[in-house]
């Protein structure tokens, strides 16, 4: 018997904003029994061209996702894969369209070896908790993490600094190419959970309440819980749209003996 389940769910709300720019999905692959995907997207450039960004992201992940199989395919080289291609994209999409699309992702694969790879192209953000315990999540590719790189800012100041929201590495810019940072952690076991979010989420929250939020109850339940609590806490200063997915490993459910005692006929 497998020693965890995946349980996983998906939620989001458009904030104060006119249009709910973010994407995000949860896939199966076909060539690929037992592997799962998660996407998050948050797109930037205005109305519609945000979304036009993050709907690519979703379908190129998709796309990718449908024929990866493990006898021919590397995940790392996939995730790369559809970081680069979805920017490609993206980039002509803004031509064709004249506008500025961009967007940020983040994406996490499960595999039945019980190991976990991710990927992320600017603050759409992954974390991984063991229970409700904290154990790390994706460092953003923004200026303000730059200047902690560099000493030039401390941590604790970084959240809240004037620039925060200002990026360095996104999909769709037409200036630079884009970068995919990849990881992958092995061992994964019953009680492991990761969480997928966007900005307009995980500003909201400390690094302990994301992880007590997850591991309090089933991924709906937490993701509806963290979208209230992320209104509630974003009232008054017109909110951004929030997404997020969560993918818990879980114990699977004890097998149930059903053993019926019955009389044994003796031949005489």
């Amino acid at each position: 018997m497998s020693q965890y389940k995946i349980e996983a769910a998906t939620g989001q709300h458009i904030g104060d904003r006119k249009e709910q720019q973010d994407r995000t999905a949860l896939f199966a692959a076909p060539k690929a029994p037992g592997y799962m995907m998660a996407v998050l997207a948050d797109g930037m450039g205005g109305l519609t061209g945000g979304a036009l960004a993050a709907e690519q992201v979703i379908r190129t992940a998709k796309q990718n996702f449908e024929h990866f199989s493990p006898l021919t395919d590397d995940i790392e080289t996939m995730l790369n894969t559809i970081g680069q291609e979805a920017h490609t994209v993206i980039n002509l999409s803004g031509i064709s369209s004249e506008k500025q699309p961009h967007s940020t992702m983040v994406m996490l694969v499960i595999t039945p070896e019980k190991s976990a790879i991710w990927a992320h192209v600017g603050d759409s953000r992954l974390y991984r908790f063991n229970g409700p315990n904290f154990v790390e999540h994706t460092i953003d590719h923004s200026y303000v993490e730059k200047m902690v790189s560099e000493g030039k800012l401390a941590r604790e100041d970084a959240k809240d600094h004037r620039l925060s929201n200002l990026l360095v590495n996104v999909l769709g810019t037409s200036t630079s190419h884009p970068f995919v940072t990849i990881k992958r952690y092995d061992g994964l076991k019953a009680g492991d959970a990761f969480l997928l979010c966007s900005d307009g989420l995980w500003h909201y929250f400390s690094e302990a309440e994301l992880g007590a939020a997850v591991a309090m109850g089933s991924p709906r339940e937490a993701s509806e819980m963290l979208v209230k609590k992320t209104r509630e806490r974003s009232a008054g200063t017109n909110a951004d749209n929030c997404t997020l997915a969560i993918v818990k490993l879980v114990a699977p459910p004890k097998e149930v003996k059903d053993y019926k005692a019955e009389k044994m006929r003796r031949a005489v």
